[in-house]
Protein backbone atom coordinates (compact mmCIF):
# COMPACT_ATOMS: atom_id res chain seq x y z
CA UNK A 1 0.00 0.00 0.00
CA UNK A 2 1.30 3.43 -0.83
CA UNK A 3 2.09 5.97 1.86
CA UNK A 4 -1.36 7.36 2.52
CA UNK A 5 -1.02 8.62 6.07
CA UNK A 6 -1.94 12.30 6.22
CA UNK A 7 0.70 14.67 7.51
CA UNK A 8 0.37 15.95 11.06
CA UNK A 9 -1.34 19.34 11.13
CA UNK A 10 -0.20 22.05 13.55
CA UNK A 11 -3.84 22.83 14.36
CA UNK A 12 -4.55 19.22 15.33
CA UNK A 13 -2.94 18.40 18.69
CA UNK A 14 -4.26 14.84 18.82
CA UNK A 15 -1.93 12.28 17.31
CA UNK A 16 -2.18 8.68 16.11
CA UNK A 17 -0.45 5.72 17.63
CA UNK A 18 2.28 4.38 15.37
CA UNK A 19 2.84 0.64 15.28
CA UNK A 20 6.24 -0.28 13.85
CA UNK A 21 6.01 -3.67 12.15
CA UNK A 22 3.22 -5.39 10.21
CA UNK A 23 3.50 -8.91 11.58
CA UNK A 24 1.08 -10.75 13.90
CA UNK A 25 2.06 -8.68 16.95
CA UNK A 26 1.76 -5.31 15.22
CA UNK A 27 -1.51 -6.12 13.48
CA UNK A 28 -3.02 -7.38 16.75
CA UNK A 29 -2.22 -4.12 18.51
CA UNK A 30 -3.54 -2.06 15.59
CA UNK A 31 -6.86 -3.92 15.78
CA UNK A 32 -7.11 -3.61 19.56
CA UNK A 33 -6.51 0.15 19.32
CA UNK A 34 -9.00 0.52 16.49
CA UNK A 35 -11.59 -1.41 18.49
CA UNK A 36 -11.28 1.32 21.15
CA UNK A 37 -11.74 4.06 18.57
CA UNK A 38 -8.08 5.04 18.55
CA UNK A 39 -6.36 5.71 15.24
CA UNK A 40 -3.41 3.38 14.76
CA UNK A 41 -1.06 3.49 11.79
CA UNK A 42 1.03 0.41 11.02
CA UNK A 43 4.39 1.18 9.43
CA UNK A 44 5.87 -1.82 7.60
CA UNK A 45 9.24 -1.64 5.85
CA UNK A 46 8.43 -4.33 3.26
CA UNK A 47 5.76 -4.14 0.60
CA UNK A 48 3.37 -6.52 2.37
CA UNK A 49 2.22 -7.39 5.87
CA UNK A 50 3.56 -10.62 7.31
CA UNK A 51 6.95 -10.17 5.67
CA UNK A 52 8.82 -12.53 8.02
CA UNK A 53 6.35 -15.32 7.40
CA UNK A 54 6.69 -14.90 3.65
CA UNK A 55 10.44 -15.53 3.96
CA UNK A 56 10.22 -18.75 5.98
CA UNK A 57 10.95 -22.17 4.47
CA UNK A 58 8.19 -23.90 2.53
CA UNK A 59 7.28 -26.73 4.90
CA UNK A 60 6.90 -24.56 7.99
CA UNK A 61 3.73 -24.94 10.02
CA UNK A 62 2.73 -23.29 13.27
CA UNK A 63 3.69 -25.46 16.22
CA UNK A 64 0.67 -24.07 18.05
CA UNK A 65 -2.90 -25.04 17.32
CA UNK A 66 -5.15 -23.12 14.97
CA UNK A 67 -7.66 -22.35 17.73
CA UNK A 68 -5.03 -20.89 20.06
CA UNK A 69 -3.19 -19.01 17.32
CA UNK A 70 -5.96 -16.74 16.06
CA UNK A 71 -5.46 -13.01 16.55
CA UNK A 72 -8.18 -10.97 18.30
CA UNK A 73 -11.32 -10.35 16.31
CA UNK A 74 -10.96 -13.02 13.62
CA UNK A 75 -10.81 -16.82 13.97
CA UNK A 76 -8.57 -18.83 11.67
CA UNK A 77 -10.61 -20.84 9.12
CA UNK A 78 -11.13 -24.52 9.95
CA UNK A 79 -9.92 -25.47 6.48
CA UNK A 80 -6.40 -24.47 7.56
CA UNK A 81 -6.24 -27.60 9.70
CA UNK A 82 -4.92 -27.98 13.20
CA UNK A 83 -1.32 -27.01 12.37
CA UNK A 84 -1.48 -24.00 10.07
CA UNK A 85 0.91 -23.89 7.11
CA UNK A 86 3.13 -20.93 6.32
CA UNK A 87 1.15 -19.84 3.25
CA UNK A 88 -2.11 -19.99 5.20
CA UNK A 89 -0.59 -17.84 7.96
CA UNK A 90 0.26 -15.25 5.30
CA UNK A 91 -3.27 -15.43 3.86
CA UNK A 92 -4.71 -15.00 7.33
CA UNK A 93 -2.60 -11.91 8.07
CA UNK A 94 -3.66 -10.37 4.75
CA UNK A 95 -7.32 -11.12 5.48
CA UNK A 96 -6.94 -9.81 9.03
CA UNK A 97 -5.67 -6.48 7.74
CA UNK A 98 -8.47 -6.23 5.20
CA UNK A 99 -11.27 -7.45 7.47
CA UNK A 100 -10.47 -4.97 10.24
CA UNK A 101 -9.68 -2.16 7.79
CA UNK A 102 -6.34 -1.55 9.43
CA UNK A 103 -4.43 1.53 8.33
CA UNK A 104 -1.14 0.20 7.01
CA UNK A 105 1.64 2.08 5.27
CA UNK A 106 4.07 -0.28 3.54
CA UNK A 107 7.52 0.39 2.14
CA UNK A 108 8.33 2.68 5.07
CA UNK A 109 11.13 1.80 7.46
CA UNK A 110 11.49 3.58 10.79
CA UNK A 111 15.14 4.16 11.62
CA UNK A 112 14.92 6.02 14.93
CA UNK A 113 12.37 6.79 17.63
CA UNK A 114 12.83 9.67 20.06
CA UNK A 115 10.81 11.96 22.30
CA UNK A 116 9.31 15.07 20.74
CA UNK A 117 11.08 18.28 21.79
CA UNK A 118 8.16 19.27 24.02
CA UNK A 119 8.09 15.80 25.63
CA UNK A 120 4.40 15.24 24.84
CA UNK A 121 4.79 12.48 22.26
CA UNK A 122 7.12 10.52 20.04
CA UNK A 123 8.98 11.48 16.89
CA UNK A 124 9.70 8.77 14.33
CA UNK A 125 12.35 9.20 11.64
CA UNK A 126 11.45 7.11 8.62
CA UNK A 127 12.20 6.39 4.98
CA UNK A 128 12.40 9.37 2.65
CA UNK A 129 13.10 11.88 5.40
CA UNK A 130 9.67 11.44 6.97
CA UNK A 131 9.22 12.74 10.50
CA UNK A 132 6.05 11.38 12.08
CA UNK A 133 4.71 12.48 15.43
CA UNK A 134 2.68 10.03 17.49
CA UNK A 135 1.01 10.04 20.88
CA UNK A 136 2.48 6.59 21.50
CA UNK A 137 4.63 4.04 19.69
CA UNK A 138 4.39 0.27 19.70
CA UNK A 139 7.53 -1.48 18.45
CA UNK A 140 6.64 -4.84 16.90
CA UNK A 141 9.49 -5.45 14.48
CA UNK A 142 9.76 -9.09 15.46
CA UNK A 143 11.94 -11.64 17.16
CA UNK A 144 13.30 -12.92 13.82
CA UNK A 145 14.53 -9.64 12.42
CA UNK A 146 18.13 -9.94 11.24
CA UNK A 147 19.80 -13.30 10.42
CA UNK A 148 22.64 -13.96 12.85
CA UNK A 149 25.63 -15.79 11.38
CA UNK A 150 28.47 -16.48 13.84
CA UNK A 151 31.86 -15.04 12.98
CA UNK A 152 33.53 -18.45 12.88
CA UNK A 153 37.31 -18.43 12.30
CA UNK A 154 38.00 -19.02 8.63
CA UNK A 155 34.40 -18.32 7.62
CA UNK A 156 35.35 -15.63 5.11
CA UNK A 157 37.78 -17.92 3.32
CA UNK A 158 35.41 -20.90 3.14
CA UNK A 159 34.72 -21.72 -0.52
CA UNK A 160 31.82 -24.12 0.04
CA UNK A 161 28.16 -23.18 0.14
CA UNK A 162 27.29 -21.48 3.41
CA UNK A 163 23.94 -19.86 4.03
CA UNK A 164 21.80 -18.84 6.96
CA UNK A 165 18.60 -20.80 7.51
CA UNK A 166 16.71 -17.62 6.64
CA UNK A 167 17.75 -18.22 3.03
CA UNK A 168 16.61 -21.86 2.98
CA UNK A 169 13.34 -22.57 1.17
CA UNK A 170 13.11 -26.29 0.37
CA UNK A 171 15.36 -29.37 -0.04
CA UNK A 172 15.29 -29.46 -3.83
CA UNK A 173 18.72 -27.80 -4.34
CA UNK A 174 20.27 -30.29 -1.89
CA UNK A 175 19.02 -33.57 -3.31
CA UNK A 176 21.93 -36.03 -3.51
CA UNK A 177 24.21 -33.70 -1.54
CA UNK A 178 25.98 -33.88 1.83
CA UNK A 179 24.61 -31.15 4.10
CA UNK A 180 25.60 -29.96 7.57
CA UNK A 181 22.89 -28.15 9.52
CA UNK A 182 24.24 -26.04 12.39
CA UNK A 183 21.92 -25.48 15.33
CA UNK A 184 19.23 -27.63 16.88
CA UNK A 185 16.43 -25.22 17.60
CA UNK A 186 13.07 -25.78 15.93
CA UNK A 187 14.32 -24.35 12.65
CA UNK A 188 17.48 -26.48 12.48
CA UNK A 189 15.61 -29.63 13.52
CA UNK A 190 12.90 -29.14 10.92
CA UNK A 191 15.32 -28.29 8.12
CA UNK A 192 17.33 -31.42 8.89
CA UNK A 193 14.18 -33.55 8.58
CA UNK A 194 13.17 -31.70 5.43
CA UNK A 195 16.55 -32.44 3.84
CA UNK A 196 16.26 -36.15 4.69
CA UNK A 197 12.80 -36.36 3.20
CA UNK A 198 13.92 -34.32 0.20
CA UNK A 199 16.68 -36.74 -0.80
CA UNK A 200 19.91 -35.30 0.58
CA UNK A 201 22.60 -38.00 0.50
CA UNK A 202 23.78 -37.24 4.02
CA UNK A 203 22.49 -34.93 6.75
CA UNK A 204 24.49 -34.01 9.84
CA UNK A 205 23.20 -31.84 12.65
CA UNK A 206 25.74 -29.82 14.63
CA UNK A 207 24.73 -29.44 18.29
CA UNK A 208 26.40 -27.26 20.91
CA UNK A 209 23.83 -27.59 23.69
CA UNK A 210 21.45 -30.55 23.91
CA UNK A 211 17.87 -29.27 23.52
CA UNK A 212 14.70 -30.24 25.28
CA UNK A 213 12.54 -32.15 22.81
CA UNK A 214 8.78 -32.49 23.22
CA UNK A 215 6.11 -34.21 21.17
CA UNK A 216 4.01 -31.64 19.35
CA UNK A 217 0.93 -33.65 20.27
CA UNK A 218 0.35 -36.78 22.35
CA UNK A 219 -2.99 -38.61 22.01
CA UNK A 220 -4.52 -35.39 20.72
CA UNK A 221 -3.16 -33.27 23.58
CA UNK A 222 -1.04 -30.49 22.07
CA UNK A 223 2.16 -29.51 23.85
CA UNK A 224 0.86 -25.95 23.73
CA UNK A 225 -1.98 -26.87 26.09
CA UNK A 226 0.55 -27.87 28.72
CA UNK A 227 2.45 -24.65 28.09
CA UNK A 228 -0.69 -22.61 28.75
CA UNK A 229 -1.38 -24.50 31.99
CA UNK A 230 2.12 -24.12 33.46
CA UNK A 231 3.15 -20.69 32.21
CA UNK A 232 2.35 -19.00 35.56
CA UNK A 233 3.82 -21.73 37.77
CA UNK A 234 7.23 -21.37 39.48
CA UNK A 235 10.08 -22.17 37.12
CA UNK A 236 11.63 -24.78 39.42
CA UNK A 237 8.33 -26.62 39.79
CA UNK A 238 7.80 -26.84 36.04
CA UNK A 239 11.38 -28.05 35.60
CA UNK A 240 10.74 -30.87 38.07
CA UNK A 241 7.44 -31.86 36.48
CA UNK A 242 8.94 -31.86 32.99
CA UNK A 243 11.71 -34.38 33.74
CA UNK A 244 9.57 -37.51 34.23
CA UNK A 245 7.27 -36.48 31.38
CA UNK A 246 10.26 -36.23 29.05
CA UNK A 247 11.46 -39.68 30.01
CA UNK A 248 8.03 -41.14 29.31
CA UNK A 249 7.42 -39.43 25.96
CA UNK A 250 10.86 -38.95 24.41
CA UNK A 251 13.42 -41.77 24.03
CA UNK A 252 16.97 -41.37 25.26
CA UNK A 253 19.10 -40.45 22.23
CA UNK A 254 22.42 -40.46 24.08
CA UNK A 255 23.83 -43.34 22.05
CA UNK A 256 23.11 -41.29 18.93
CA UNK A 257 25.04 -38.29 20.25
CA UNK A 258 22.14 -36.34 21.71
CA UNK A 259 21.96 -36.76 25.51
CA UNK A 260 19.16 -35.45 27.65
CA UNK A 261 19.81 -31.84 28.65
CA UNK A 262 21.18 -31.19 32.13
CA UNK A 263 19.18 -27.99 32.67
CA UNK A 264 15.47 -27.58 33.35
CA UNK A 265 13.00 -27.16 30.50
CA UNK A 266 11.31 -24.02 31.82
CA UNK A 267 14.61 -22.54 32.97
CA UNK A 268 15.77 -22.75 29.37
CA UNK A 269 12.53 -21.18 28.13
CA UNK A 270 13.10 -18.21 30.43
CA UNK A 271 16.53 -17.83 28.81
CA UNK A 272 14.90 -17.72 25.38
CA UNK A 273 15.31 -21.36 24.31
CA UNK A 274 11.96 -22.88 23.37
CA UNK A 275 11.82 -26.71 23.38
CA UNK A 276 12.17 -28.44 20.02
CA UNK A 277 8.82 -29.78 18.93
CA UNK A 278 9.30 -33.11 17.23
CA UNK A 279 8.19 -33.20 13.60
CA UNK A 280 10.23 -36.27 12.69
CA UNK A 281 13.65 -35.53 14.20
CA UNK A 282 13.52 -38.29 16.81
CA UNK A 283 12.85 -41.02 14.24
CA UNK A 284 15.39 -39.58 11.81
CA UNK A 285 18.12 -39.68 14.48
CA UNK A 286 17.21 -43.17 15.68
CA UNK A 287 17.30 -44.49 12.12
CA UNK A 288 20.65 -42.82 11.41
CA UNK A 289 19.21 -40.55 8.74
CA UNK A 290 20.28 -37.48 10.72
CA UNK A 291 23.74 -37.78 12.33
CA UNK A 292 24.40 -35.66 15.39
CA UNK A 293 27.88 -34.10 15.47
CA UNK A 294 29.70 -31.64 17.70
CA UNK A 295 29.47 -27.85 17.56
CA UNK A 296 31.18 -25.93 14.77
CA UNK A 297 34.40 -24.21 15.80
CA UNK A 298 35.54 -22.83 12.47
CA UNK A 299 36.57 -23.48 8.87
CA UNK A 300 39.96 -24.48 7.48
CA UNK A 301 41.18 -25.75 4.09
CA UNK A 302 37.65 -26.27 2.81
CA UNK A 303 36.60 -28.29 5.85
CA UNK A 304 34.47 -27.59 8.89
CA UNK A 305 36.23 -27.90 12.26
CA UNK A 306 34.12 -29.36 15.06
CA UNK A 307 34.52 -28.92 18.82
CA UNK A 308 35.55 -32.54 19.36
CA UNK A 309 38.51 -32.13 17.03
CA UNK A 310 37.00 -33.86 14.01
CA UNK A 311 36.66 -32.37 10.56
CA UNK A 312 33.85 -32.77 8.05
CA UNK A 313 33.64 -31.72 4.43
CA UNK A 314 29.97 -31.27 3.51
CA UNK A 315 28.80 -29.89 0.18
CA UNK A 316 26.74 -27.25 1.96
CA UNK A 317 26.41 -25.73 5.43
CA UNK A 318 23.07 -24.33 6.57
CA UNK A 319 23.37 -22.22 9.72
CA UNK A 320 20.20 -22.27 11.83
CA UNK A 321 21.91 -19.93 14.28
CA UNK A 322 19.09 -17.57 15.09
CA UNK A 323 18.35 -13.91 14.59
CA UNK A 324 19.18 -10.56 16.15
CA UNK A 325 16.39 -8.19 17.13
CA UNK A 326 18.45 -5.24 15.86
CA UNK A 327 16.74 -2.66 18.04
CA UNK A 328 19.87 -0.71 18.94
CA UNK A 329 19.63 1.85 16.13
CA UNK A 330 15.90 2.27 16.61
CA UNK A 331 15.67 2.72 20.38
CA UNK A 332 19.09 1.90 21.85
CA UNK A 333 19.68 5.53 22.83
CA UNK A 334 16.60 5.52 25.09
CA UNK A 335 17.95 3.09 27.68
CA UNK A 336 15.16 0.55 27.09
CA UNK A 337 17.31 -2.44 26.09
CA UNK A 338 19.23 -4.89 28.26
CA UNK A 339 22.79 -6.09 27.67
CA UNK A 340 21.55 -8.60 25.09
CA UNK A 341 19.59 -6.04 23.07
CA UNK A 342 16.21 -7.17 24.41
CA UNK A 343 13.53 -4.74 25.61
CA UNK A 344 13.58 -4.46 29.39
CA UNK A 345 9.80 -4.03 29.40
CA UNK A 346 7.33 -5.93 27.24
CA UNK A 347 3.60 -5.81 26.62
CA UNK A 348 1.64 -3.16 28.50
CA UNK A 349 4.57 -2.17 30.71
CA UNK A 350 6.73 0.81 29.78
CA UNK A 351 10.09 1.78 31.16
CA UNK A 352 9.79 4.57 33.73
CA UNK A 353 11.64 7.06 31.55
CA UNK A 354 9.77 6.24 28.31
CA UNK A 355 6.01 6.41 28.91
CA UNK A 356 4.05 5.67 25.76
CA UNK A 357 6.72 3.42 24.22
CA UNK A 358 5.66 -0.22 24.10
CA UNK A 359 7.23 -3.45 22.84
CA UNK A 360 5.43 -6.62 21.80
CA UNK A 361 6.49 -9.91 20.22
CA UNK A 362 10.03 -9.99 21.60
CA UNK A 363 9.68 -12.95 23.93
CA UNK A 364 9.27 -16.66 23.24
CA UNK A 365 6.50 -17.80 25.59
CA UNK A 366 5.99 -21.48 26.31
CA UNK A 367 2.27 -20.97 25.68
CA UNK A 368 2.68 -19.81 22.07
CA UNK A 369 3.72 -16.52 20.52
CA UNK A 370 0.54 -15.84 18.55
CA UNK A 371 -1.59 -16.46 21.63
CA UNK A 372 0.48 -14.19 23.85
CA UNK A 373 0.75 -11.27 21.40
CA UNK A 374 -3.04 -11.43 21.03
CA UNK A 375 -3.41 -11.13 24.80
CA UNK A 376 -0.79 -8.38 24.99
CA UNK A 377 -2.53 -6.39 22.24
CA UNK A 378 -5.62 -5.73 24.35
CA UNK A 379 -3.51 -4.84 27.39
CA UNK A 380 -1.40 -2.40 25.36
CA UNK A 381 -4.47 -0.77 23.85
CA UNK A 382 -5.96 -0.32 27.31
CA UNK A 383 -2.73 1.22 28.62
CA UNK A 384 -2.48 3.56 25.63
CA UNK A 385 -6.05 4.76 26.10
CA UNK A 386 -5.55 5.31 29.83
CA UNK A 387 -2.27 7.20 29.52
CA UNK A 388 -3.01 9.15 26.33
CA UNK A 389 -6.42 10.59 27.07
CA UNK A 390 -6.84 13.94 25.32
CA UNK A 391 -3.86 13.48 23.01
CA UNK A 392 -4.98 10.50 20.94
CA UNK A 393 -6.34 10.81 17.46
CA UNK A 394 -9.82 9.27 17.44
CA UNK A 395 -11.50 7.52 14.56
CA UNK A 396 -14.65 9.15 13.18
CA UNK A 397 -17.82 7.70 14.64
Amino acid sequence: MADSAPADRPDQPDRPVYVVGGGPAGLSVAYALRARGIRAVVLEKSEHVGASWRRHYDRLHLHTTRRLSALPGLPMPRRFGRWVARDDVVRYLEKYTEFHELETVTGVEVSRVERTPDGTGWLLHATGGRELTGAAVVVATGYNHTPLLPDWPGRDTYKGELLHAGGYRNPEPYAGRDVLVVGVGNTGAEIAVDLVEGGASRVRLSVRTAPHIVRRSTAGWAAQYTGVLVRRLPVGLVDRLARPMAKLSVPDLSEHGLPRPDTGLYSRVKEGAIPVQDVGLIDAIRKGKVEVVAAVEGFEDGEVLLADGTRVAPDAVIAATGYARSLEGLVGHLGVLDAHGRPVANGSRCSDNTPGLFFTGFVTPISGTFREVAIDAEKIAKAVEKDGAGRLSRLPV
